[in-house]
């Protein structure tokens, strides 16, 4: 009895060998079947493709091609962005791998069974499937299958691309980037224009390039706030589209069938063999109506953000934009445009500078070239750089047309080395306690406090 038992015992440890033998045989017989690779394993004629489909997240999306180009199944009226569509399609006009695993079995330890993203491109000749599995953590790499069988690991993710959702597939209106504006053209919330001019005898400041007539006189604007607009408007975010066939109804909706401001640009582009092209761009902002009827009636409510939108020319896609994007873009008065330096000259063009404070008046003197000028009041040399740093130190902080009802306390005039501009006066008000004697004779007074008062 105990002999049978025994033999029953090695019998089955024999069986439990066996099958483990067989077990390992069928691990080791699979794992070799995992290869290296470097193979392209699907070439796919991007020009030849005539749809293309993709299921990702519960969604699909699908577009065909007709001879105008590329359309959206859903509907004919979506701009497609052709780009884009061949960005996607670019990645299987040589799809290679870097893992071949051949005849897999299981397709669900890749996550083959239940894809993440199922991608379908037809040609007149033959329709292809990609279906996306998981990603290898490990490798870094993503299973793939193209229906032949075999799965494979692939280094260019195609879910990269293929994770898109509608509004990345529309053909967005684009803003340029203008270095140099030949004309800037406002209507709305401004009313005036902004022309291009260098070397013009209408400012004092070497750097004005843009000049805007007022009340028939022609006035410099500063070139890095104009810059700074034109910055504003290239950075522009038109992704967020409210949407994509506007009718008079949609622009009423969002306040733009009479904008609160329109920008034209006029600006001249050069390719590299040097052809000039003139261009023109187009750019509407406008608030939520609620909101401008508020603030025209003078009922806004300074707390609450911002709601407004954007349209290019007569673009049939109505967009979304920020708070700070509005408010960029809606500060484009003369006020806004303008230096808000007290003087925008260059410190180094001053020959003379006459200061009148209480009926008395004191000359400062400069001597040498602009880069290394010495000053002297009634021919002592005085040390003038709190005065300088002061000076050209003032800013605006707004600006009006009401003549000051208070008495002039002090008064500059600023010669300069310009033929156009030989001087500048500036008048200050509403300055009280400053003794009568100048800052470079008694420490009682110094400029800089007197400066630094007004501001």
């Amino acid at each position: 009895m105990k002999r049978s038992k025994r033999l029953m015992i090695l019998l089955g440890v024999l069986v439990v060998a066996c099958v483990a033998t067989f077990v390992l045989s069928r691990y080791e017989e699979h794992q070799e079947q995992i290869e290296n690779s470097d193979e392209v394993v699907l070439e796919i004629d991007s020009d030849a493709v005539q749809s293309l489909s993709w299921e990702y997240e519960s969604r699909t999306l699908a577009f065909h091609r007709e001879e105008d180009g590329w359309l959206y199944d859903e509907d004919a009226a979506f701009p497609v962005d052709e780009d884009k569509i061949k960005e996607m399609l670019s990645r299987f006009e040589a799809f290679g791998v870097s893992f071949i695993i051949e005849d897999a079995e299981d397709l669900g330890q890749y996550g083959l069974d239940d894809p993440v993203c199922t991608i379908t491109i037809a040609t007149e000749e033959e329709t292809h499937t990609i279906q996306l599995g998981d990603y290898s953590q490990m490798d870094e790499e993503r299973y793939v299958s193209i229906g032949d069988g075999n799965v494979y690991l692939v280094q260019n993710d195609p879910l990269d691309d293929f994770d898109a959702v509608l509004s990345e597939v529309i053909d967005n209106d684009e803003t340029p980037s203008v270095e140099k504006a030949d004309r800037i053209t406002f209507s709305g919330a401004a009313e005036y224009e902004i022309t291009y001019e260098e070397n013009s005898d209408a400012s004092y400041c070497a750097d004005d390039v843009y000049f805007t007539q007022q009340d028939g006189e022609t006035l410099p604007l500063d070139t890095s706030r104009v810059e700074s607009y034109l910055q504003a408007i290239d950075d522009l975010d038109l992704s967020n589209y409210m949407t994509y066939k506007a009718t008079e109804e949609d622009l009423q909706t969002y306040g733009l069938d009479n904008p609160e401001l329109t920008v034209q640009l006029d600006y001249t582009e050069e390719d590299d063999d040097g052809n000039q092209t003139e261009n023109s761009f187009v750019l509407h902002i406008s608030r939520d109506p609620e909101q401008r009827e508020k603030a025209q009636e003078g009922d806004e409510d300074e707390d609450e953000e911002i709601i407004a939108y954007a349209r290019v020319g007569e673009s049939p896609i109505l967009y979304k934009i920020t708070q700070e994007e509005y408010y960029a873009l809606i500060a484009a008065t003369y006020n806004d445009l303008r230096h808000q330096e007290v003087l925008s000259a260059d410190f180094g063009d001053i020959n003379q500078i006459d200061i009148t404070l209480e009926g008395e008046t004191y000359t400062i003197t400069a001597d040498g070239d602009a880069d290394d000028r010495t000053y002297a009041y009634e021919n002592e040399e005085v040390d003038i750089t709190a005065f300088r740093d002061a000076l050209t130190g003032l800013r605006a902080n707004s600006f009006t047309e009401e003549q000051p009802d208070q008495k002039e306390e002090i008064s500059l005039t600023v010669h300069l080395d310009n033929e156009n501009h030989p001087s500048v006066a500036l008048h200050f008000t509403a300055m009280t306690g400053i003794t009568a004697l100048p800052w470079w004779m008694e420490n009682r007074f110094r400029w800089w406090d007197a400066v630094m008062w007004l501001t």
